[in-house]
């Protein structure tokens, strides 16, 4: 006890470099016990402390027997430090299986929490309420949905507890760290699957196939009015919008009157275009998929992402979490019949083209925004103008917001790709995925394309563990290719559209772009000059065609001519000796209308 008041009295010091707060005074105050069964650490210590692992694991064991019939605990996985990754399953019937889980006649809400372990709400929220289901106070929610919660995706990176983890939120006094104990950030892991972590989520979504994904957040960034923010990508640049036009247009106007009646204030999930300088406007955020929100847009699984503002203190943001999930379990429980429809919409469309890069519209947008005002003045120490935020409401009418408009860049969507029995990690990885998959046996023939590095780059510093690469293609037909043992992606399917966004080499979160493949861009086998010339001299007499193309590239590429080791690469790159996967990227395509396969048997994984 001595040593948590220490603790506390410490938190005051930490929080003094902090701006002024807004007092707050909601109803969800009254949500809170100090007594009682299953009174929560977060409750005991006036909202000031969240519980450690351990005893976080040991509150769901207690939530357990309080309610046995209608809560389990199960380990989804374990971390790379061996510690589990627990998820409490709450159903009404005690329907605690996934097969029985989906023949249920309710919805189903998934809630993950501490995916960033320092941003741990999610988890202190969720208890409050799973207790006061247990308790009978609140009887009604399992009457309307089954509920998995995860209390920690990111249990690792929550053992390194310190007050010093976060320098711009208030509280928890003592908070997680942001990546696991690889230093690998879990909300950019959604398409490379490089964490036990993620990957566990994904074994949920494919065997509970939920009807929503709540992942919950503390943001960064400036200081505003708002204290629960949230969002998904927006209809305009959703994959899923007719999934993202249902939750406007039903789960939002629910989820912001039960916020605003609880004395919490919502708000649209942007950022600021320049921190120093907030009347320049707001950006528009669209996530690509290595996010948990991108993909579930990609997978037509509606996912909201929250985000707590940071500057809030932890009791505010708890409490607010606990409204925001009550009301998006209403709101799914109302309209899940709607929710169901924008989904399989959207799963039976795969488009004809794929948005690979989406750049800020240049006409601004307007929006009406509760800010809090702000002073500028020169720092000695950054030797810039820095904002002061004052802590004083400052409401915009009309503030600037730029949203990811602009379409830059476009591919054609395959109507099935082709990956070689050696990339069994690529098949696994999208099977985790969910993406349906082929095994082909016996002659095959294809009209197939392969695409053909033209250009690329390397990023100059390591990104999540990875060196990520951009490249430049030709696409050119694949010749001569046996697929027997291959694997055929075809993406008319459920999940056609993500598995084309993992597979097409151009768009910015596949598996080419996280470096899967970046052994096509080593050459392992080279040529003598003693050997080459000799046969060069022959290869373009018996070639007139290609020897005419060299003699104009001396005659025309005065560097070329002078550089006695890029001309006999020329020659080695047309002869035949030259590593013919060089440079090609292994999964083939087919664009044609009908794929024809004769004498195949089809197997699917």
């Amino acid at each position: 006890m001595f040593a948590s008041l220490l603790v506390l009295s410490a938190s005051v010091a930490y929080d003094s470099h902090l701006p002024p707060l807004i007092q707050w005074q909601g109803q969800s105050n009254e949500l809170m016990q100090q007594e009682g069964p299953l009174t929560t650490d977060f409750e005991l210590s006036s909202g000031e402390i969240s519980p450690n692992y351990a005893d976080t694991m040991a509150f769901v064991d207690r939530l357990v027997a309080a309610n046995p019939t209608q809560f389990k605990s199960q380990t989804i996985g374990y971390s790379n430090s061996k510690r589990a990754i627990k998820m409490l399953i709450a159903s009404e019937q005690g329907f605690f299986e996934a097969g029985q889980m989906a023949n249920s006649t309710k919805p189903t809400i998934f809630i993950q929490a501490g995916i960033h372990s320092g941003e741990i709400d999610g988890k202190d929220a969720m208890f409050m309420l799973l207790r006061d289901i247990a308790t009978g106070k609140r009887r009604d929610i399992l009457k309307k949905v089954n509920i998995l919660f995860i209390p920690i995706l990111n249990v690792d990176g929550h053992e390194r507890s310190s007050v010093f983890n976060r320098i711009n939120q208030r509280g928890p006094i003592k908070m997680g760290f942001r990546t696991n104990a690889n230093n690998l950030n879990l909300n950019r892991d959604f398409t490379k699957l490089d964490t036990p972590e993620v990957r566990s989520v994904l074994k949920v979504i494919n065997a509970y196939n939920p009807n929503l994904y709540i992942d919950v957040h503390v943001t960064d960034g400036a200081d505003y009015q708002y204290d629960v923010t949230y969002g998904y990508n927006p209809v305009f640049a959703s994959e899923s919008p007719a999934v993202s036009d249902t939750l406007n247009q039903f789960f939002k106007p629910m989820i912001d009157e039960e916020l605003t009646s609880q004395g919490h204030i919502p708000g649209p999930l942007v950022f600021t275009m320049d921190k120093r300088d907030f009347k320049k406007g707001l950006a528009g955020w669209v996530a690509t998929p290595r996010f948990s929100n991108g993909w579930g847009d990609l997978k037509s699984l509606p996912t909201i992402l929250v985000e707590n503002h940071s500057l809030k203190p932890y009791k505010q943001r708890v409490l607010g979490t606990y409204v925001f999930l009550d009301g998006a379990i209403n709101a799914l429980s109302t309209y899940s019949h709607e929710l169901s429809n924008a989904v399989k919409k959207e799963q039976e469309f795969v488009p004809k083209q794929l948005i690979v890069k989406r750049g800020y519209a240049k006409q601004a947008d307007t929006i009406e925004f509760k800010g809090i005002a702000y002073a500028s003045s020169m720092s000695e120490l950054s030797g810039q103008n820095e904002v002061n935020y004052l802590g004083k409401k400052l409401d915009y009418s009309n503030l600037p917001i730029y949203w990811q408009k602009e379409v830059l860049d476009t591919v054609e969507v395959p109507k099935a790709f082709f990956i070689p029995p050696v990339y069994s990690d690529i098949i696994e990885k999208l099977k985790l995925h969910g993406v349906s998959v082929n095994k082909l046996e016996g002659a095959n023939t294809q009209p197939l394309k392969m695409a053909k590095v033209s250009d690329y780059t390397f990023d100059k510093a390591p990104f999540e563990g990875r060196f990520r690469v951009s490249a430049s293609f030709e696409y050119i037909p694949a010749i001569n290719v046996d697929l027997d043992g291959w694997y055929q992606v075809n993406t008319q399917q459920k999940s056609g559209e993500l598995a084309a966004h993992l597979l097409h080499p151009e768009a910015p979160d596949s598996f080419f772009a996280w470096g899967e493949f970046n052994t096509i861009f080593q050459r392992t086998e080279y040529m003598e000059n003693y050997a080459l010339i000799p046969y060069a001299r022959q290869m373009l007499k018996d070639n007139p065609k290609l020897a005419l193309v060299f003699d104009k590239k001396i005659n025309n590429d005065k560097e070329f001519a002078k550089d006695a080791a890029a001309r006999l690469n020329w020659l080695y790159e047309h002869s035949p000796f030259y590593d013919q996967a060089y440079l090609k990227y292994p999964i083939l395509m087919s664009f044609e209308e009908k794929v024809v396969i004769a004498d195949q048997k089809d197997k699917e994984i």
